[in-house]
């Protein structure tokens, strides 16, 4: 084996070409957009370890925690750790929210999922792939549509409907919930939040803006250049940029020393 074929130095090789990829990125405007078949490239980071089986029915999924000092609206974690969450709206195609899974794993990240209930019910063998991955899941309402227009009936209907679904395919009703359609939720739904069961609601300070399909550059360029310590970015499954500029932020990450963990994690 040559000295240039080993896996260190094609790690260093690979890191140096997806920095003066991103930097490219950062440079240029918005990328055309890309196709629904659009594949993304891979990390050559191995891929981590799966949870062991154990015999019988899966155990539960964890449970809303508080998170004692915190608002019940978190919109950050900590700025003094290198650590950052990116979140996912979990809806769309199911081979391509695989793929963001793999994508993430693969550079050994893990990410938090917030979930559809009319997804889950479509496709409810992705909430046990979120979890079984390590990532958090939580609930993103049962229909997706605009929380904040709705009367205390319907909006609490929306939160515990999917709350239901999570419960039947997990045990749990999932560690955090997010309002659909807006950034940050209304005082009436932080307060039916809490009474379906999570302490906290989740909004973010990075928007990637992923769902306006702007190309993967876009993608890439919006979120590297905001995110920081402590950073929540709104991501979402169903979406071929989504999926190609994910292994440039990883590797980004990666080479800023930021960590990218679970919501829970970041938190604790």
């Amino acid at each position: 084996m040559n000295a240039s074929d080993t896996p260190v130095h094609r790690r260093s090789a690979l890191r140096a070409g997806a920095g003066a990829a991103i930097a490219a990125a950062l440079a240029t405007g918005c990328g055309d957009r890309d196709t629904a078949g659009t594949s993304a490239k891979t990390l050559t980071h191995p891929a981590p370890s799966k949870p062991a089986a154990t015999a019988g029915a899966p155990a539960p999924a964890p449970a809303p925690r508080r998170f004692p000092g915190q608002p019940v609206q978190i919109g950050h974690g900590p700025r003094d750790r290198a650590r950052v969450a990116l979140t996912f709206h979990g809806q769309g195609d199911p081979a391509i929210a695989r793929t963001v899974l793999a994508e993430a794993e693969r550079a050994r990240a893990r990410i938090t999922v917030l979930a559809v209930g009319s997804w889950l019910d479509e496709h409810p063998e992705m909430a046990r792939r979120i979890l079984d991955g390590g990532h958090d899941l939580g609930n993103h309402t049962q229909r997706h549509i605009d929380i904040s227009s709705m009367d205390e009936a319907q909006a609490y209907a929306e939160i515990t409907g999917c709350a239901q679904r999570l419960r039947r395919l997990t045990g749990s009703i999932g560690t955090w919930f997010r309002p659909s359609r807006t950034q940050y939720a209304t005082p009436l739904v932080q307060r039916l939040a809490v009474r379906a069961g999570y302490p906290h609601v989740l909004s973010y300070d990075v928007d990637s803006l992923d769902f306006t399909s702007p190309g993967a550059a876009a993608v890439t360029r919006k979120v590297a250049g905001e995110i920081r310590n402590g950073s929540v970015v709104s991501m979402h499954f169903g979406y071929a940029d989504t999926v190609a500029a994910l292994p440039l932020l990883l590797t980004e990450l990666d080479r800023r020393g930021l960590r990218a963990v679970t919501t829970t994690e970041l938190l604790t």
